[in-house]
């Protein structure tokens, strides 16, 4: 079934369990990521990155058949815009049909944040759509431009944005960044500002950059607060790793059956995710 993040995100936070995002770019990932979600019974998120969107199929065209898709399902199954960074963008996403976006207007100062976020939360209404906001800078492992001081999030400053803007949920930076780590290489995470920032505001929070974080760092994660895990590097790599070993089998390559085996890594992948979210079973 198709609803917004709001109802699954607000159980999750009651329940102290996280609910997956996964993000996808087409209906073959999006496929994966909701037959995992049946499998194990699971509430599910389909992120969809803005700059992806704009790279590849737009909004329109892809909206559309994944809420198809979602309908389908016998698991609430929700569509996010991820990092909405273009206002006219995010609001043609709400218009084309996504239950749920994340206002991504971090870059700005704290109250041009504020304006921006309220202003969609409010625009976001119309269409019964919930709204992701952010605060602080979450890093990005490529170009080594990973999370560090500077980007850590504000736990006052967090707080004040949360009652300004009305967010369903609200990602912060505490640690991670997006991408792919180096091997063996794990996160240090700032507990203490995900403590802080969900005593004082107890709604949901958001991780991003959650693959390669660590088992640990994503349960202790869940225990102080975090109702939602965006996975995007993990995800895309199991799919790789299944092309690759694809392309090692002698004869010839039937395509189809290779795209096939993308979505049953991708699945498998998503399965463990799921279950390391203890998500498993809680949707309605």
């Amino acid at each position: 079934m198709y609803v917004s993040m709001k109802g699954m995100l607000e159980r999750a936070n009651k329940g102290k369990y996280a609910v997956m995002a996964i993000n996808c770019f087409n209906l073959e990932t999006a496929k994966a990521v909701i037959d995992a979600a049946q499998e194990l019974r699971a509430p599910i998120i389909i992120d969809l990155l803005q700059d992806h969107l704009m790279a590849h199929l737009g909004s329109k065209l892809l909206t559309q058949p994944i809420i198809e898709m979602a309908n389908a399902a016998s698991v609430e199954v929700a569509i996010n815009l991820d990092h909405g960074q273009d206002i006219g963008f995010v609001k043609r996403c709400l218009r084309d049909g996504f239950s749920s976006v994340m206002m991504d207007a971090s870059a700005y100062p704290i109250e041009r944040n504020i304006e921006i976020t309220r202003n969609m939360v409010e625009f976001a209404q119309t269409y019964d759509a919930s709204v992701e906001g952010e605060i602080g800078n979450i890093g990005s492992v490529a170009g080594n431009h990973m999370t560090d001081d500077e980007m850590y999030t504000d736990p006052e400053l967090a707080i004040y944005f949360a009652k300004e803007t009305g967010i369903d949920a609200l990602a912060i930076s505490f640690g991670s960044s997006h991408g792919d780590y180096p091997e063996g290489y794990f996160p240090e995470f700032r507990f203490d500002i995900l403590e802080k920032i969900k005593q004082e505001t107890n709604m949901p929070l958001v991780l991003h950059g959650g693959s390669g974080c660590g088992e640990e760092n994503i349960k202790k994660s869940i225990e102080l607060g975090i109702n939602k895990i965006n996975v995007g590097s993990d995800f895309m790599k199991a799919q790789i790793h299944s092309i690759q070993e694809s392309l090692k089998d002698e004869g010839s390559l039937d395509y189809f059956e290779m795209i096939h085996r993308t979505v049953s890594a991708g699945k498998e992948l998503v399965k463990d995710y799921i279950q390391l979210s203890q998500s498993e079973g809680k949707s309605l």
